[in-house]
């Protein structure tokens, strides 16, 4: 397998557990976008509680020029750690949502 479908299927991976594990109630929906033609990969979620619209995402993936850029993380978990912990290396993950100039005090890549 190469390393782009690798990535693919590890970002899907973390994706489908959080999806599995949301705490909203019934009327809240988790959604998965997985566009593998163009490389985003999204958790959103979608519906209502009581009167309240619940729209929004979750977490975003983008594979970009073979690295995995995290665009998003509305979660408290450390998703690039996570990606280290599945074998990606840490110069293949770019912490999207810092900064160019912040993202060169990370252990990540900077783009």
């Amino acid at each position: 397998m190469d390393k782009i479908e690798r990535y693919r299927q590890i970002i899907q991976q973390i994706l489908t557990e959080h999806a599995q594990i949301s705490s909203h109630k019934d009327a809240v929906k988790p959604q998965l976008i997985f566009d593998r033609e163009n490389d985003h990969y999204q958790l959103a979620y979608v519906g209502w509680d009581e009167d309240k619209r619940v729209f929004g995402p979750i977490m975003h993936f983008d594979i970009l020029n073979g690295k995995i850029w995290i665009q998003y993380n509305g979660t408290e978990d450390l998703i690039a750690e996570r990606l280290v912990d599945f074998g990606v290396p840490a110069s293949d993950i770019v912490i999207g949502f810092y900064s160019p100039f912040k993202r060169q005090f990370t252990a990540y890549a900077v783009e």
